[in-house]
C-alpha cells in the first residue's frame, strides 16, 4: 500500500496537466462548434473540396460533421492521441525510473516481491488513467450541457469517451513491455512520442484505404471507429478482442521479464 500510495504521489503533478490539458483542448474545439453549426452547410461544402484520403486521414465523415457527435468525433482523435502520450509516458516510466533515477537497489531490498513491486505500480498508473478521464468525461460533460448542445445521446458520447480509456490501456501495456527490454532508458518522453506519432501516423495511412479492415489491426488508434459506433451504437467486437489480447498479453510479459531481469542502479 505504501509503494502504491507513493506511486500515486509521484505521478499527481503530470496527471493534473495532462488532464487540464485534455480539458483545454476539448473546451477550445466545443467553443467553435455553435459557429460551424449555424454554418453548416458552407463548412460541408468546403469539407468537400478536400480530398477523399485526406477527410480519411482526420477522421472526418461528410455525412456526420455538422451534428454534435460527429464534429466531436474528428476532434476526439486528437484527444485520443494526447491521452495515448500520457498512457505510453507512464507505461515506460512506472517500470523504468528506479534505474533511471538510481534507486533500484533501495527499492529491490525491501521486503517486496518483484511480482508486487509491478502491481503496486500498474495499479497507480490505472488509478492515475482512471481519474483523468473520469475528471475530463465530467468536465466535458458540463461543458457540452452550459453551451446547450441539444439533440445528441448521452449514450453515444459517453461510448465515443470510453474508447479513451481502451486506447490508453494499450498504450500503457506496450509501454510497460518496452520498458523492460532495455537496461536503462534516459528519455521517457523521447520513446513514448516515437511509439504514439508511429503508430498514429500509420493509422492515417490506413484510414486512407477503403478495404482496410485487416490493416486496422496494426494501429491501436483504428481498433474503434467513432463514426462506427455512432451508427451502430456499439464498438467492433475484433477490435476490441484484439486489444483486449494485446493488454493482458503485454502485461504477463512485462510480469515475466521484470520478475527476472537484472536491474543495474549504477550504469
Amino acid at each position: 500500500m505504501n509503494m502504491y500510495l507513493h506511486e500515486l504521489k509521484s505521478m499527481r503533478k503530470s496527471a493534473i496537466i495532462w488532464t487540464c490539458a485534455l480539458i483545454e483542448l476539448a473546451a477550445l474545439y466545443i467553443s467553435i462548434y455553435h459557429e460551424m453549426a449555424n454554418d453548416a452547410e458552407d463548412f460541408k461544402e468546403l469539407l468537400s473540396g478536400y480530398p477523399a484520403t485526406v477527410r480519411s486521414m482526420l477522421g472526418i465523415d461528410i455525412n456526420y460533421i455538422t451534428s454534435f457527435l460527429g464534429f466531436y468525433s474528428m476532434i476526439f482523435s486528437f484527444i485520443t492521441l494526447c491521452g495515448a502520450i500520457q498512457a505510453m509516458n507512464l507505461g515506460v516510466s512506472i517500470l523504468s525510473k528506479e534505474s533511471r533515477e538510481r534507486t533500484a537497489d533501495f527499492l529491490l531490498v525491501k521486503p517486496v516481491s518483484r511480482s508486487a513491486i509491478v502491481s503496486a505500480k500498474l495499479l497507480a498508473a490505472l488509478t492515475v488513467m482512471l481519474a483523468t478521464d473520469i475528471v475530463f468525461y465530467a468536465a466535458l460533460y458540463l461543458m457540452v450541457n452550459a453551451v446547450e448542445i441539444v439533440n445528441y445521446s448521452v449514450k453515444l458520447f459517453f461510448m465515443v469517451n470510453l474508447t479513451l480509456l481502451f486506447v490508453q490501456l494499450i498504450f500503457l501495456s506496450i509501454g510497460m513491455v518496452i520498458s523492460v527490454f532495455f537496461k536503462k532508458i534516459k528519455n521517457v518522453l523521447l520513446i513514448s512520442l516515437g511509439t504514439v506519432f508511429g503508430f498514429y501516423i500509420v493509422g492515417a495511412l490506413i484510414a486512407t484505404d477503403k478495404n482496410n479492415d485487416i490493416e486496422r489491426f496494426l494501429s491501436p488508434f483504428k481498433y474503434f471507429d467513432s463514426t462506427y459506433i455512432i451508427k451502430n451504437s456499439e464498438y467492433e467486437v475484433p477490435y476490441l478482442i484484439a486489444g483486449t489480447a494485446i493488454i493482458i498479453v503485454a502485461i504477463i510479459v512485462s510480469y515475466i521479464i521484470y520478475t527476472k531481469k537484472d536491474i543495474n542502479a549504477v550504469s
